[in-house]
C-alpha cells in the first residue's frame, strides 16, 4: 500500500465519521466539531485528486467562515435554541417519517443503479496542472469573467441589504398612561392586606375646606 493509499483512507474516514458525528451529536457545538473535521476529510480528498484551489477554498470558505458562522449563532442563541416548540411524541414521529422516507429513498436509489446498464464514461488525459490554482486563476479572468463579477456584486447587494435590514428603526409602542395620578403613582398593593382594597378607577372628588379666616392688622 502506497503513501497516497494511506493518505486517501485516513481522509475518507475522517470524512465518514465527522458526517456520522455531526448526525449524531445532541450538541450543536460538537455538531459544529463534527462538520469541521467532514470539511477537512473532503480537503484532504481534493489534495489527492490534485486540485489544491478546491482544498484550499473548502478549508477557507467552509471551515474557516460557515463552521465559525454556525457556532457564533449557537453561542448567540444559547440554550434556548436546543428547546423544541412541539411535543416529544410529535418530535419522534417526525424522526421516524423522516427516517422512513429517507430509507425508502435509498432503497429505490440502489434498485434504479442497479437495473441500469450504462457504460460508464471515459475521461480524457487531463495536463499536471489541472486543478491548480493557476488553472482555476486562469478560467475564472478569462472565460468565467463575467459571471464571477455578476456573483460579486450578488454577494455586496445582499450584504448591503442585510446591513439596511439591520440596521432599521423600529417604532416603539408606548405602553398606555393612566389618566389618574394616583393610580400611576400606586399601580399595585404594596401589602398583601391592600390586594382586597384595589383603588377607585376614578379619582377621589374631596370638597375644597373652607379657608380660615385671617386676623385683620392691628388685631391680636
Amino acid at each position: 500500500m502506497t503513501a497516497g493509499n494511506v493518505f486517501f483512507l485516513v481522509c475518507g474516514v475522517l470524512a465518514l465519521l465527522g458526517a456520522v458525528w455531526t448526525i449524531a451529536a445532541k450538541s450543536a457545538i460538537r455538531s459544529a466539531v463534527g462538520l469541521l473535521f467532514t470539511i477537512a476529510g473532503i480537503a484532504g480528498l481534493f489534495l489527492k485528486l490534485n486540485a489544491q484551489f478546491l482544498a484550499a477554498i473548502q478549508l477557507i470558505v467552509y471551515a474557516g467562515a460557515v463552521v465559525v458562522l454556525f457556532v457564533f449563532v449557537v453561542m448567540l442563541l444559547g440554550s434556548d435554541a436546543s428547546s423544541v416548540s412541539t411535543g416529544p411524541v410529535r418530535a419522534r414521529a417526525a424522526r421516524s417519517v423522516a427516517a422512513a422516507a429517507l430509507g425508502l429513498l435509498g432503497l429505490g436509489a440502489l434498485v434504479l443503479v442497479a437495473g441500469a446498464d450504462v457504460t460508464p464514461a471515459r475521461f480524457g488525459p487531463v495536463g499536471p496542472e489541472h486543478g491548480s490554482v493557476e488553472a482555476v486563476g486562469a478560467q475564472i479572468f478569462t472565460r468565467a469573467l463575467v459571471p464571477f463579477e455578476l456573483a460579486t456584486a450578488l454577494l455586496i447587494v445582499a450584504a448591503i441589504g442585510a446591513i439596511a435590514v439591520a440596521r432599521a428603526r423600529h417604532t416603539v409602542k408606548q405602553p398606555k398612561r393612566d389618566p389618574n395620578p394616583t393610580r400611576r403613582l400606586f399601580h399595585g398593593p404594596i401589602h398583601p392586606r391592600d390586594a382586597g382594597r384595589p383603588l377607585p378607577k376614578e379619582p377621589l372628588v374631596t370638597e375644597a375646606l373652607p379657608k380660615k379666616a385671617l386676623p385683620k392688622e392691628g388685631v391680636l
